[in-house]
């Protein structure tokens, strides 16, 4: 059993994403651990990636290649979790495109998809399926016609 519930993970990536404090906060939360599961670390890396983009102009590319390091470990570990796939999602269809680091957005968007679309066998639960799916839709990663199809999909 892990000691971070993912219930209680989301909402610290969710306010973090928001606000710098609770960005801080975040990456405190997660700054030592050092063990094995896979969503953990996802979150981890998630916690890295609002460290670099509130951090000075020199330390940003430190902490967003640390987040790229510990996506690699977490989605390794688990390489079927849509939850972690989505946390690298997130983060790096966010990145600016020169840096290099957005090598995994489209094998991961066409895995959410697939995934998505398959709920409630996605692994997703249902809040991360909720959420998966509005981050999908909402921020137009999707075409019309999958966002009809992922309409349908749970409801």
């Amino acid at each position: 059993m892990s000691p971070f519930p993912p219930a209680t993970l989301r909402r610290h990536y969710e306010q973090a994403a928001a606000d710098k404090a609770a960005g801080a906060k975040f990456y405190e939360l997660l700054r030592d651990y050092n063990q094995q599961d896979a969503l953990v670390l996802g979150y981890k890396a998630a916690s890295e990636a609002i460290r670099a983009r509130d951090a000075s102009m020199l330390d940003k590319m430190t902490y967003v290649q640390q987040a790229a390091h510990t996506f690699e470990q977490a989605v390794s570990q688990d390489p079927t979790n849509a939850e972690v796939r989505f946390l690298r999602f997130s983060v790096e269809s966010n990145l600016p495109a020169f840096l290099g680091l957005s090598k995994h957005v489209e094998e991961d968007k066409e895995f959410l998809l697939k995934a998505a679309l398959r709920h409630p066998q996605s692994g997703l639960d249902e809040e991360a399926f909720h959420t998966v799916r509005g981050f999908l839709v909402g921020r137009g990663h999707v075409s019309e016609a999958e966002a009809r199809q992922l309409a349908l999909v749970g409801e």
